[in-house]
């Protein structure tokens, strides 16, 4: 049955502005004027009026955790509670209170940010959650999820005490007595994760669910997703199986692309022997890029640098791997056909996952690879050139500007801010430079990001611009979430844009997102939202 769309503004992205268009078997079959629209009309038929209603593509975020996310939805939200150390432990109390806990049951949240707390700007650590119950293992994870807390009960629990080695690639602090503080970061917040107990396959398909009904709601219709160490000792199987199984159940509302992370080489090549690789799958759940950890974060202060924090010259940051785990890890993908995209913030980071993928391009020459670097945020410009050189994508998150321009300066001194967060730069260099939120880091709110990408600004816009001569136009900004986000997984040729055989991927918003206040874009509403010409979201 065909389904007919007149009276619109519909920006296609890669051909203007058009009023109508038609579906047909989840496809856009005509695109253009009211009239040629009306002409597809058979007899079974519907024709929608969109009243002027602003249509464009289906948002695609090009980096995100997906399964995390559902997870995040089920922990206390602390984000809603970091204006302050005591609001955050108030918030825990409150949510123990009122639950009926099991003995040993583990409380967790996510969303703190110590950055924000008004009355001792520090991490919290095991007594301050001691103070809320030593009955209980609590475990809540900073909003940018490389690194988490734990009382007392947990480390005991675990059996973490002052004769616990450290681990390779992470770290937890300890005191001037060498007792650990209830502190992880990195590759020890598995010391923490790996002692929780996982959720069957069917509450992980649960979350899948609750996560893409609210990714729907905002407009988001594709997903690039890190999934498979949200739980480290879970199988990755059992994530393929459950998308496949909400597949064909017909419950997968989001398509997915899987940022496959797979944490040491022997895991790699377990995978390709299986015969996974990049390509495989459907056009609802599809392998992507071997997805890896290069360092932590900026607000963590784990994000690796060339030079000190100059906030805290006592540390560069943690590099998750050495030189040669880089160069084995992406050479062996690269060699087996497998796209690969790696986690770098900072510039040092950055550096030595440009040199792994040159060495695996010497080795083996290979065009339209589509190799990339996630974040890119502390570039300088050899590196802005260097993605030129090895034609490398850059998976971008406008919405840090929100946070990361309260402290970017700080953490890293006046003279490297300049060439950090350049977006702009690269684009005009000739990169491919696709948008995310890094959810459950942030929000998947894509008019958020889209905001802070033209304006540079914080949401509220009290701060900024932030290095303004990398703002976004809005065009440029839609096409890094729709366009550049389908190149970043080889799917530019089915979606991305509204033209002729392309899916019926598209989002209805409240008004006009191109010729709207650049600080009010926050505020335009998701109406409806369709995948393959199937209504998911409807306000």
């Amino acid at each position: 049955m065909r389904e007919i769309f007149v009276n619109g503004q519909v920006y296609t992205v890669t051909n203007g502005m058009k009023e109508a268009f038609v579906l047909e078997d989840g496809r856009f079959i005509y695109v253009g004027k009211n009239e040629g629209a009306l002409e597809f009309k058979e007899e079974e038929s519907t024709i929608t009026d969109l009243n002027g209603k602003f249509v464009t593509a289906g948002f695609n975020d090009s980096h995100m955790h997906l399964v995390g996310y559902g997870y995040s939805l089920q922990m206390i939200k602390l984000g809603e509670h970091t204006s302050s150390l005591k609001d955050m432990k108030d918030a825990i109390r409150e949510f123990i209170e009122s639950k009926n806990l099991r003995q040993n049951e583990w409380i967790r949240g996510r969303g703190w940010n110590h950055d924000y707390f008004t009355d001792e700007n520090r991490f919290p650590n095991r007594y301050d959650l001691d103070e809320i119950t030593t009955e209980y293992p609590i475990c809540i994870i900073r909003a940018c999820g490389h690194a988490c807390v734990v009382n007392s009960k947990a480390l005991e629990i675990i059996g973490i005490t002052k004769d616990t080695p450290q681990v390779e690639g992470g770290q937890f602090d300890i005191d001037e007595n060498g007792e650990p503080l209830g502190i992880f970061r990195e590759n020890a917040l598995n010391m923490i994760y790996d002692n929780i107990p996982v959720p069957s396959k069917e509450e992980i398909k649960d979350m899948i669910v609750e996560a893409s009904s609210s990714l729907n709601s905002y407009g988001v219709t594709s997903v690039q997703t890190d999934d498979f160490i949200v739980f480290p000792t879970m199988d990755y199987e059992v994530i393929i199986e459950s998308f496949k199984e909400l597949e064909s159940e017909g419950r997968l509302n989001v398509k997915v692309y899987e940022q496959a992370q797979l944490v040491n080489l022997e895991l790699l090549k377990e995978f390709i022997e299986k015969g996974y690789n990049t390509g495989f799958g459907s056009s609802y759940f599809k392998i992507g890029p071997l997805k890896l950890l290069g360092d932590g974060s900026l607000g963590a202060r784990t994000a690796y640098l060339s030079s000190p924090y100059e906030d805290d010259p006592s540390t560069s940051g943690i590099s998750v791997y050495t030189q040669e785990q880089f160069d084995e890890m992406i050479g062996y993908a690269h060699a087996n056909g497998m796209q690969v995209a790696v986690h770098a913030i900072g510039d040092e980071i950055m550096v030595m996952i440009v040199e792994a993928i040159e060495k695996a391009l010497k080795k083996n020459p290979r065009e339209d690879h589509r190799h990339g670097i996630v974040h890119c945020q502390i570039t300088t410009k050899d590196l802005i050139n260097k993605f030129k050189e090895l034609d490398l994508h850059a998976y971008v998150q406008s919405i840090f500007l929100d946070y990361d321009i309260n402290i970017v300066e700080d953490r890293i001194g006046k003279e490297r801010v300049k060439t950090t967060y350049n977006f702009k730069t690269l684009m005009n260099n000739g990169t491919k430079v696709s948008n995310g939120s890094d959810c459950p880091v942030e929000l998947p709110n894509v008019l958020n990001g889209i905001q802070c990408a033209v304006t540079r600004m914080n949401l509220e816009g009290t701060k900024g611009p932030f290095l303004n001569e990398e703002a976004l136009s809005v065009e440029e900004a839609i096409q890094s979430y729709t366009t550049m986000a389908a190149h970043s997984s080889f799917e530019e040729n089915i979606k991305g844009s509204i033209e002729c055989g392309k899916c019926a991927d598209f989002v209805v918003l409240d008004r006009n997102l191109l010729n709207s206040d650049l600080k009010t874009i926050k505020d335009i509403k998701v109406l409806e939202t369709y995948v393959d010409g199937k209504c998911v979201y409807r306000k």
